[in-house]
């Protein structure tokens, strides 16, 4: 089975985006949830939709409707923010309202207009085994500039991590810094939302980084971390996906679920293993 699986060429592409969307994705939500602004990837996924779906209407791979509206989202949720935690969900919350009804116009007019019957299937679930080769040189593209953007800033968005006012006083351009990370936080988002879809996209984004920050809080060492256990899990589901293609008799569970499943199971694994290590005891000092 192994080698069939490895021997087929719709499994090497799905491996090859999916480790790499893995590794972007894990590496930016660990910054995500330590900023506070997991919900603003959660709305930059569906924001993205909005793209998507418009994308099937003008013939154009869902792709670019994706990093279009992600990126536009992205920028439009800084410009109206504030650099208050409070002002940032505000802005998210309102561009959020205002593209989630355009994603239920735009999949209507797919089926209507366009003729599209599984528009709202390949926007909102996605799968990595149905990706083109020919957006695979895209794909890698667009995550080694997100890759990029975050080393780019990774000193200014870590030091505005752990003390805001230190960053502030130490110069940091935190306005510039918040903004190139929605656009990598967008690019992230989107390139999910091709590969699992835009409604479980946040999946690789949040259960990744989270399960890895369970077991510590060094960032860089949390951010290694989560790119393993993402790509491991990617993996994992690409390979159950693939062999439940013989348990049903010729019919296989999605590949979107089965990784979204081991994000689940393995985030609720290392939670009860966190929850059963013996406290530390820590001894005063003398």
């Amino acid at each position: 089975m192994l080698s069939a699986f490895f021997a087929s060429s719709t499994v090497q592409t799905a491996l090859v985006v999916g480790t790499l969307v893995a590794v972007v994705s894990s590496v930016v939500g660990m910054f995500a949830i330590t900023r506070g602004q997991s919900f603003a990837g959660h709305a930059l996924a569906d924001l993205g939709a909005v793209g998507g779906s418009g994308a099937f209407l003008l013939g154009v791979s869902q792709l670019w409707g994706f990093v279009v509206a992600g990126v536009i989202s992205a920028v439009a949720m800084e410009a109206i923010g504030t650099r208050r935690l409070e002002g940032r969900d505000v802005a998210t919350g309102v561009v959020f309202g205002a593209g989630t009804g355009l994603t239920a116009l735009f999949l209507t007019l797919d089926t209507l207009i366009g003729g599209s019957s599984n528009a709202a299937i390949s926007v909102l679930f996605g799968s990595l085994f149905s990706i083109d080769t020919r957006l695979v040189p895209v794909i890698v593209a667009l995550g080694g500039l997100a890759l990029a953007i975050v080393a780019a800033i990774w000193r200014w968005v870590t030091l505005e991590t752990l003390d805001h006012d230190l960053a502030t006083a130490r110069g940091v351009p935190s306005r510039t810094a918040s903004t190139l990370f929605l656009v990598a936080l967008a690019l992230a988002v989107q390139l999910s939302s091709l590969s699992i879809g835009a409604i479980l996209s946040t999946a690789l984004l949040i259960g990744p980084a989270a399960t890895a920050l369970l077991f510590t809080r060094r960032l860089g060492t949390a951010a290694l971390l989560a790119a393993v256990i993402a790509v491991v899990e990617v993996w994992l589901g690409c390979l159950v996906a693939f062999a439940s293609f013989d348990w049903f008799g010729g019919s296989s569970w999605p590949v979107s679920f089965t990784i979204v499943a081991a994000v689940f199971l393995t985030y609720v694994g290392a939670r009860s293993v966190r929850a059963l290590r013996p406290p530390v005891r820590r001894t005063a000092a003398a």
